[in-house]
């Protein structure tokens, strides 16, 4: 009896002996576990749809004054041709040196003065009728819109337009002319043209054809800056169907620096309407620019005149033109709705220079321009003062100058 008291008493201590070390090891592996299995990650809240943002188109667009060709233009450029054994002419010596300025855009627009054609026979002042190849020249320099609004376009009668327009229509598609309608009933036949996104619509109108009328059994007519309500009707159609209105008008006084009041009007009309920018050429010298406000608060710029672009003429001031250039920029809203607005306007001045007796005549960035050639401009024959010092003056005194890029 006393043997099982004591072997019962050894067991109650074991037991209270190993209860402890069970509980810890319990406890171990309990950890162990808890170790073991991470706390379960939450499920992951739905990201939020972000807002739709709006997107912004631009094109770089640029616009030249009056291409107006001579007689020894083309009659340097058909010696070229045949001292490199070609047919024709060659008008690249013409433009080399402002290639590489105009390949920086993606719309180069230009005021063709005369009439280019494969047809007839060339000629000068005061008739204008100019080799196709020059055409294809300004094309191969990057021109893709061509103004034929101005006074020379009925120099040679309905034989010339219907010459010309054959010209134009030969040229690869994304060559654009604007400006000569066949008929009324051709007036709502806008012509626009999307670059980057953006529809751009251009018009073109001319103050006066020298006298000259609508030639008879013509198969185009222009448009005359008078006829205020067929213009007033293009711009506001053009406005319905296209995000941008280029207009370009061929107005004001030959060779004066300062525009009329009636160039001043005409453009506040125009911008009422719906224009988005006033391109002026015509009076061979170069004029002011400007903001103005339109009747629905938008800012329209106008370029009253860019003077000329290659010529022959004899004056000083004849010789001093700007490339108009500026960035066009659409918004377009998440809802579909869109602005377009013009942005950044400059006036980039540019030479027309020859030597001795009209010789080497070709286009010039005025940046570009050095004292030396300008000391070698045979225009100073009859203009001593001819210099990069007068070329800056004129510009100073007749363009703001926070629109020059000098």
């Amino acid at each position: 009896m006393k043997k099982r008291l004591i072997v019962l008493v050894l067991a109650i201590l074991a037991l209270l002996m190993i209860v402890p070390l069970l509980d810890s090891a319990v406890d171990s592996v309990r950890d162990a576990a808890s170790q073991a299995q991470p706390d379960p990650t939450p499920a992951p809240s739905p990201s939020p749809t972000p807002e739709p943002m709006p997107t912004v188109s631009t094109v770089c667009f640029s616009a030249t004054g009056d291409n107006l060709i001579h007689t020894g233009i083309y009659n340097q450029a058909a010696r070229r041709a045949q001292a490199e054994g070609k047919e024709g002419y060659d008008f690249s010596f013409c433009y080399d040196a402002v290639r590489d300025f105009y390949a920086g855009f993606d719309v180069n627009w230009i005021n063709q003065e005369t009439l280019v054609n494969d047809e007839l026979e060339p000629s000068s002042y005061p008739c204008f009728s100019t080799p196709g190849d020059m055409g294809r020249e300004l094309y191969d320099t990057g021109f893709r819109v061509f103004s034929l609004a101005n006074n020379h376009t009925y120099d040679k009668g309905a034989e010339g337009i219907a010459a010309t327009r054959r010209f134009w229509s030969s040229l690869p598609e994304d060559a654009v002319t604007c400006g000569l309608y066949a008929g009324e009933e051709d007036y709502d036949n806008i012509v626009i043209r999307e670059t980057n996104g953006i529809r751009i619509a251009y018009l073109s109108y001319t103050e006066f054809t020298n006298g000259i009328p609508t030639p008879s059994g013509a198969e185009a007519n222009l448009i005359y800056t008078s006829q205020t309500d067929v213009i007033q009707h293009q711009i506001e159609l053009a406005r319905q169907q296209a995000d941008f209105v280029v207009v370009g008008v061929h107005w004001g006084v030959e060779g004066s620096h300062k525009a009329t009041d009636a160039q001043r009007a005409l453009a506040q009309q125009m911008a009422d309407w719906g224009a988005g920018v006033v391109i002026g050429t015509h009076p061979h010298v170069v004029q002011d620019a400007q903001w103005l406000t339109a009747a629905d608060g938008r800012q329209v710029f106008v370029a009253y005149s860019l003077g000329n672009f290659l010529n022959a003429q004899s004056t000083a001031d004849t010789m001093i033109g700007a490339v108009l250039s500026f960035t066009l920029e659409k918004t377009t809203q998440p809802d579909g709705s869109s602005e377009t607005v013009l942005k950044d306007p400059m006036l980039h001045p540019t030479v027309n220079h020859y030597g001795q007796n009209y010789s080497q005549i070709r286009i010039y960035l005025y940046k570009d321009y050095t004292d030396e050639l300008a000391q070698s401009h045979g225009v100073r024959e009859n203009f001593p003062d001819f210099s990069r010092s007068y070329i800056e003056s004129v510009l100073r005194n007749n363009i703001d100058n926070q629109f020059l890029d000098l």
